[in-house]
This record gives C-alpha cells, sequence and structure tokens, in this order.
C-alpha cells in the first residue's frame, strides 16, 4: 500500500514539473518564409518571450542550414553583447539588429546571394529559462521580385478604372452627338 501511495506522489509530482517546465520555456517567434532579391540586405526577424525577466545571461544563436542539406553553419551570436562570425559565408555579412529590451534578436544578412538559400534558426536562451522552441525562417533569394498577388491586383484595379473613365467618357460624347442632333431636327423642323 505504501509503494502505491509513493507511486502516486511521484506521478503527480512529474506532471507538476512538467507543467512547470513548459511554462517556463523560452518562445521564439519568427516568419516562417521570406522571400528578397539578390544583391538585396534582408532583416531576419526574431522575437521572444520568457516567463523570467531578461537576465544578463540571456544567449541568443543564429545558425544556418543551406539547401543542399549541408552542415549547419554558426551565422551570428550574442551573450551581453553581439559576436559576429569571424570566418565562413557570413563573415562581414550579418549585423545585430536586435533590441534585448523589447525581446527582438533580429539580424541584417547583407549582399545576398542565390548561395544563402536554406533556413536560419533563431535560439534564445534566458536563465533560468534554458529550454523552448528554436524559431526557423526559410530564406529564398529570386534573382528579381516575382509578379505578386498584390502586383495583379494593383493592375487589375487600375485597368478597371481606365476602362469606367473610357465608358463614362464615350457615353457623355454619345449623349452630346444625340443632343446635337436632335436639336439640328428641330431647327430643321421649325424652318419648315
Amino acid at each position: 500500500m505504501l509503494g502505491r501511495t509513493w507511486l502516486g506522489a511521484a506521478l503527480v509530482l512529474g506532471v507538476q514539473l512538467r507543467a512547470l517546465w513548459l511554462a517556463a520555456a523560452v518562445e521564439v517567434h519568427t516568419a516562417k518564409e521570406v522571400v528578397a532579391v539578390n544583391g538585396t540586405n534582408q532583416r531576419l526577424k526574431c522575437t521572444f518571450s520568457s516567463s523570467s525577466p531578461v537576465s544578463q545571461q540571456l544567449s541568443v544563436s543564429w545558425n544556418f542550414q543551406p539547401e543542399d542539406l549541408g552542415a549547419h553553419e554558426p551565422v551570428f551570436y550574442y551573450l551581453k553583447e553581439p559576436y559576429e562570425p569571424p570566418m565562413g559565408r557570413f563573415k562581414d555579412r550579418v549585423t545585430w539588429d536586435g533590441n534585448i529590451e523589447r525581446n527582438d534578436v533580429s539580424i541584417i544578412i547583407w549582399n545576398l546571394k542565390p548561395s544563402d538559400n536554406g533556413t536560419f534558426t533563431c535560439q534564445v536562451t534566458n536563465w533560468p529559462d534554458v529550454y523552448g522552441t528554436i524559431g526557423e525562417v526559410r530564406l529564398r533569394v529570386v534573382q528579381k521580385v516575382s509578379f505578386s498577388e498584390i502586383h495583379f491586383l494593383a493592375v487589375a484595379i487600375g485597368s478597371a478604372s481606365v476602362l469606367m473613365i473610357l465608358v463614362v467618357t464615350a457615353v457623355i460624347i454619345c449623349r452630346q452627338r444625340r443632343r446635337k442632333a436632335r436639336d439640328r431636327r428641330l431647327e430643321a423642323a421649325d424652318t419648315e
């Protein structure tokens, strides 16, 4: 009987600790996919929420997984201050654009190249919240901006507006011609 009591207490304690662990985890938020034009700069936004206040031990790690599934590469690291990568493809091409007080740990990648296609991960550790989600951003570098739905909508509205103006102008011209023709007929009828 005593064994069952301990087992029950251990199970209850385990469930409570798991719930506490989940409540204390850092949550990281990113855009799922970003499309950028070759040769431009792109801000990779990453924000976080934590059940603990921002600590002096807060650290941020940005990593990169190329599209060809090559090895993970470090991109950026933050611990009390930003640390740019000393080597690799992002050396001299990445800068800190975050604000820790606003829970923003974003970076900017400069001079994008097609070889930058892949997945960037953003991981935040805020002691004592050392566990949590890892944010992922899939970056696609394109040669030129594609014709998006917004561009299509703008062209459609513009075309419809021009067409409406042409129709209204044609109706006004037709009415004026009919009025002039009617006035001529009335003048002709009056002179006879």
